[in-house]
C-alpha cells in the first residue's frame, strides 16, 4: 500500500484520499514498532475527523505495544511540552494546521520531543506502515469501536492476538493543561505586566483553551489583562475560514478589534497555534521577521552571550540586534526540523523564522505560539513603549519586501536567470537555503518549493524603502517575464 500523505517532515493528506482511520491506525502500529515505544502522547486539534482518526491511531499504538495518554483536543505544542513532562517515548498531534478544511495529518515526536522527518524515522515508519497486510489490519479494525479504546483497552488490552505482537498497550485521558500554563508563564515575570488591554483571535482553532487557561492564571496573581476574544470557540466547520493570519486576508477582525477597543495589542494564531502572529496598537501588522529580532533582544538581556538561531530569508535586522546584544548570531537552513537540530547543537536560548515560528531552548528546543506574546507583553510593559515603538526603528534602519511568491514555468530556469544577472556584481552569496545574494546596501533571497513551481523572494535594504521598492520591482520583472 502506498501511503502519499507521508512529506518531508510530517504527515498531511486529503480526507478519503491520503488519509483515512485505516491509514491512521497502520500510522500508529508503526510509530510504536519503529521506536519500540511503550508510552505516547496522542492530542488532536479542533477539526471534526481529528477526534476519530486519534482514536484509530489509538489503536494502532496499542496494537503495537504502547500505552497511550491522550489528551483531548490540544495544540500541537501541548504534544511537545507533554512528551517531555510525562517522559513519553514519543508524542503525535493530529492536526492540518492551516491546510484546506478537507485536510488532516499528523506531527510526529521521539523521547525528548525530538523532531521526526524524513531522515531521522518518518521514511522507516512510512515503510512499516505500508508493508502490513490489508486483511490483517481490516480485522484488527473491526476489532474495535471508539467506545472500546475507551473502556476496555483503557484496563490494557491489545486489539487482536497476534503471533508478532510486540506487547501489551493501553489508554487513558489525561489533561497537563494546568503544568503547561505554569510553564507558558516562567518565561515572563508576572507581577511586571501592567494592565494591558489584548485583542485574542483563535480563528475558531485550537488556542481558545490554552488563552483561557493563561488568562485564569494571571488573574489568580492579581494581573490586570483583559482579553477581548474574537472567533475564540473552537468550531472544526471555521466558519470564519481556515484560522491562517499569515495571509493578509484573515487579519482584519483582529485589526478591527484593535481599533474598535482601543487595545494595547492584537494576537492571531493558526489552527494548531503553533505559530501566534502580533499586531500592535494602532492595528498594524508587525512582520514576524521584526518579531525575531525583539525576542532576540529580549533573550539576550537576560542570558548575555547566547547563541540565537535565524533563518536566512531576512536577517540583517536579527544579526545587527544579537551583535549590538553581545550574542551569538548562528543561521540555519529554514524549517523546524533544521532549526530544532542547529539550535541542540548550539545550545541556542531562542530561535525564530520570519513565518512566525519562535523557539525555545527551555521548551525542549520547540516552537510555542504562546510564548511569544507573553514575552512581548513583558516587553511593552517594562519598556513603557508602545509595540509600535518597539519595532519602528528596526523596521526604518532595515525595510524588507515580505515574503513574495510567484508560480513559474521552470523554477531552476528562473533562478538561473536571476543569478546571470546579479552574481557577478554580489559581494557575498550565501546557500544556506536557496541563493541569497549580498550587496552594499541591499540584499535578496531567492528559494524554490520542494513541492509546486513557485519561487520565493524576500529582499531587504540597509535603510532605503526607495530601494527596497526598485530592486523588488526589478527582480519581479524578471521572475515574472522568465
Amino acid at each position: 500500500m502506498h501511503l502519499s500523505c507521508f512529506k518531508a517532515y510530517d504527515i498531511r493528506g486529503q480526507l478519503g484520499q491520503q488519509l483515512n482511520e485505516t491509514i491512521a491506525y497502520r500510522i500508529g502500529r508503526a510509530f510504536a514498532e519503529h521506536l519500540e515505544a511503550k508510552e505516547v502522547v496522542v492530542g488532536g486539534d479542533i477539526r471534526l475527523t481529528s477526534e476519530p482518526l486519534k482514536l484509530a491511531l489509538s489503536a494502532g499504538l496499542i496494537d503495537g505495544g504502547a500505552s497511550v495518554t491522550d489528551l483531548g483536543m490540544t495544540g500541537t505544542e501541548e504534544i511537545y511540552f507533554a512528551t517531555s513532562y510525562l517522559n513519553q517515548s514519543g508524542g503525535i498531534q493530529v492536526t492540518a494546521s492551516h491546510n484546506p478544511i478537507d485536510y488532516n495529518g499528523m506531527k510526529l515526536v521521539r523521547e525528548g520531543s525530538r523532531p521526526i522527518s524524513g531522515d531521522t524515522g518518518l521514511d522507516d515508519v512510512k515503510a512499516l506502515a505500508e508493508g502490513y497486510d490489508d486483511q490483517e489490519v481490516a480485522v484488527s479494525l473491526a476489532a474495535y469501536s471508539h467506545d472500546k479504546i475507551k473502556g476496555e483497552f483503557a484496563q490494557g488490552h491489545a486489539l487482536v492476538e497476534r503471533d508478532k505482537l510486540l506487547a501489551t498497550g493501553s489508554y487513558q485521558q489525561k489533561s497537563v493543561l494546568s503544568a503547561y500554563t505554569e510553564h507558558m508563564l516562567s518565561y515572563i515575570e508576572p507581577q511586571q505586566l501592567k494592565p494591558l488591554k489584548l485583542v485574542v483571535n483563535a480563528g475558531n482553532g485550537a488556542a481558545g483553551h490554552a488563552i483561557d487557561a493563561i488568562e485564569k492564571a494571571l488573574a489568580e496573581r492579581g494581573v490586570e489583562i483583559e482579553f477581548i476574544k474574537v472567533n475564540h470557540q473552537g468550531d472544526g466547520t471555521f466558519p470564519n475560514g481556515i484560522p491562517n493570519p499569515l495571509l493578509p486576508e484573515c487579519r482584519h477582525q483582529t485589526r478591527q478589534a484593535v481599533i474598535d477597543h482601543q487595545a494595547n495589542m492584537g494576537i492571531a494564531w493558526d489552527g494548531d497555534f503553533d505559530r501566534c502572529f502580533l499586531f500592535d496598537e494602532k492595528g498594524n501588522f508587525v512582520e514576524g521577521y521584526y518579531i525575531v529580532g525583539l525576542l532576540a533582544k529580549a533573550f539576550l538581556n537576560k542570558d548575555p552571550g547566547a547563541a540565537i538561531i535565524f533563518d536566512p530569508r531576512v536577517y540583517w535586522n536579527t544579526q545587527d540586534i544579537i551583535l549590538n546584544a553581545g550574542g551569538r548570531p548562528v543561521m540555519s537552513k529554514t524549517g523546524h526540523a533544521f532549526i530544532k537540530e542547529r539550535m541542540r547543537k548550539e545550545d541556542a536560548v531562542y530561535g525564530g523564522e520570519m513565518s512566525a515560528h519562535h523557539y525555545f531552548r527551555d521548551f525542549a528546543y520547540c516552537d510555542s505560539g504562546m510564548i511569544p506574546w507573553l514575552l512581548v507583553a513583558e516587553l511593552v510593559s517594562s519598556s513603557n513603549q508602545a509595540l509600535s515603538e518597539l519595532v519602528a526603528e528596526r523596521i526604518a534602519a532595515f525595510p524588507s519586501s515580505g515574503e513574495i511568491n510567484r508560480t513559474v514555468k521552470d523554477a531552476d530556469a528562473t533562478l538561473n536567470t536571476i543569478l546571470e544577472t546579479y552574481q557577478d556584481q554580489a559581494k557575498h552569496r550565501d546557500n544556506t537555503d536557496g541563493v541569497g545574494l549580498e550587496f552594499d546596501q541591499w540584499r535578496f533571497n531567492l528559494r524554490k518549493s520542494n513541492t509546486e513551481p513557485v519561487i520565493r523572494l524576500n529582499v531587504e535594504t540597509r535603510g532605503d524603502k526607495a530601494l527596497l521598492q526598485q530592486k523588488t520591482t526589478e527582480l519581479l520583472a524578471l521572475i515574472d517575464t522568465d
